[in-house]
């Protein structure tokens, strides 16, 4: 996935040597603030501490992977223990056999992710650019009509007097019109 469309993780931390006296190798931390409130109510950090775990009786999943992490360097895997006999665990095997002896391909794919989470990154900041340009664009052409509807609402006014002032002058003009014939009238 993208960085910026990421969701909620949690952080498991597989720890090769106690960090607590106490007995329990699972911790389950969630980030607070000074008053004890969460931040949020998902993520968090998984903390097991490997040595502290038992790994003589597999009965849950969790067992089953925890002991993976503690003595999986120690398997063979033409000949699995009867704890690691499911389908997930056989799939593990698969997988960690390919990239142990095909390393290069690992780094293949881990090279493949990284340009494919580069590459939308890209992609999305594109976009965000293309968006800011639209919106510049959008802006700019408002702008343009807004000076365009001032200039014609200006225009309209200047012939709103111009016609004022026409008919001011035209008015005057028949008025000494009138005058002219009012003072020939007077005359007669």
């Amino acid at each position: 996935m993208n960085y910026l469309e990421l969701k909620p993780t949690y952080s498991i931390w597989l720890l090769g040597e106690r960090i607590n006296k106490d007995k329990r190798y699972l911790r389950n931390y969630k980030l607070r603030d000074q008053k004890g409130e969460l931040l949020l109510d998902n993520g968090g950090i998984w903390i097991l501490e490997l040595p502290k775990f038992d790994e003589t009786t597999v009965t849950t999943e969790l067992d089953r992977w925890l002991k993976l992490f503690k003595v999986g360097d120690q398997l063979d895997d033409t000949r699995l223990p009867d704890w690691m006999q499911t389908p997930e665990m056989e799939q593990v095997m698969a997988v960690l056999n390919r990239f142990s002896e095909k390393e290069y391909d690992y780094h293949i794919y881990q090279t493949r992710q990284n340009y494919l989470r580069e590459q939308k990154t890209i992609q999305l900041e594109l976009e965000e650019a293309l968006r800011e340009k639209e919106a510049e664009r959008q802006a700019k052409e408002e702008a343009l009509q807004k000076e365009q509807a001032e200039r014609q609402a200006k225009e309209a006014e200047r012939k709103a007097k111009e016609e004022a002032l026409h008919e001011n002058e035209s008015m005057k003009a028949e008025l000494a019109k009138l005058r002219a014939e009012l003072d020939q009238a007077r005359k007669k």
